[in-house]
């Protein structure tokens, strides 16, 4: 079954980058996983946009999932984390819909600024539930053949997007943004050698 999982919303410094809003549909791991899951889901986001240029866009698939990112020349990044059935056409068509009306909605000189908890932008979880099926959300967006300029680079690995050097290992134990539960949660999965399927 087609799944779309994560649909986020951040802004990127010159080296970082921070929330401004996500919204995940988590229903199909188990009530005991979906902590874990939402932690690791949410670092990759963050992981893949901080090493993606701007004015690009790139498909990264990990495990069973493929995380889609576009970061906008103006630093407004957006990821979509699906599984490997979903359209990537979609997804970044999805991506750059979400970036343009958040960018309407939101002034650019507030981004840099903004906390998750203080954005209102209910459209994330109204997307996340219509574009579960890319059939219908592909009849919608149709007309956007050609997403833009922008090609989209695909890698089969987190690793290939790491900077030269870097190991997802390191990466995980210094995160600040993940539990000791969900570092003890991935070191299991990587021992199962099913990581980072985040199961």
């Amino acid at each position: 079954m087609v799944k779309l999982y994560c649909i986020s919303i951040l802004y990127k410094d010159t080296t970082y980058a921070t929330w401004l809003k996500s919204a995940f549909d988590l229903q199909s791991f188990s009530f005991f996983q979906r902590g874990s899951v939402q932690e690791f889901m949410s670092f990759f986001c963050k992981t893949i946009v901080e090493r993606t240029i701007p004015s690009s866009r790139q498909s990264v698939k990990e495990g069973e999932y493929m995380c889609h990112v576009y970061v906008r020349h103006d630093n407004l990044a957006g990821v979509v984390i699906s599984d490997h059935e979903y359209p990537s056409r979609v997804s970044h068509t999805l991506i750059t819909k979400i970036l343009d009306e958040f960018a309407a909605k939101i002034p650019a000189v507030n981004w840099p600024t903004l906390q998750e908890r203080d954005v209102t932008f209910p459209q994330l979880n109204t997307y996340l539930t219509k574009y579960q099926n890319p059939k219908e959300a592909d009849a919608m967006t149709k007309i956007q053949e050609d997403l833009d300029e922008t090609k989209i680079i695909l890698h089969n690995t987190i690793q290939a997007v790491l900077e030269r050097g870097e190991k997802l290992d390191d990466l995980v134990n210094k995160s600040e943004g993940l539990s000791i539960q969900s570092k003890a949660f991935y070191k299991t999965a990587r021992k199962t050698n099913s990581c980072c399927s985040f199961t």
